[in-house]
């Protein structure tokens, strides 16, 4: 089992962008703000890694996103968003941040986040803003919620 957290506010995965070069070829590229995150991710993974090979078979993954509550909410609502009877309803987009960790951990570990075959993830306020990621490889002899693999 795998744990770290990428601090610093969580960021949504980028669409891709179009530019043109010499007004006739058009260029498809990542956003830089994107670029910046899944490094990151793969910085954060690759210290807590520590040297250990890649997982290679499926993977079992839980994302803890944790938002900063808005600094121009009143004490009260500040209380009741990290008590949890207020929920971060804005962006980013929890499967965003979801496919921005998944392309930052591709290589470093695991081969392909296609090798995810169970995701659970959860979007709430809290005072350090960062993701908690848990990456549990499923051995392919162990029962997974009550079936046989």
């Amino acid at each position: 089992m795998l744990t770290f957290v990428v601090p610093g506010a969580p960021i949504g995965k980028g669409r891709p962008r179009v530019t043109t070069r010499g007004g006739k070829f058009a260029t498809m590229y990542t956003p830089e703000k994107t670029v910046n995150y899944e490094g990151l991710v793969a910085h954060s993974a690759k210290v807590a890694m520590a040297g250990a090979p890649l997982i290679d078979g499926p993977a079992a993954v839980t994302l803890e996103i944790v938002c900063q509550v808005p600094a121009s909410w009143s004490q009260r609502k500040r209380v009741q968003a990290l008590s949890g009877q207020v929920y971060p309803t804005t962006k980013p987009d929890i499967d965003n941040v979801e496919k921005a960790i998944f392309d930052g951990l591709n290589g470093v570990v695991w081969r392909d986040d296609v090798q995810v075959v169970d995701v659970t993830k959860r979007k709430r306020y809290g005072d350090t803003p960062g993701v908690r990621v848990t990456v549990i490889p499923i051995g392919l002899l162990v029962p997974v919620m009550g079936l046989a693999a």
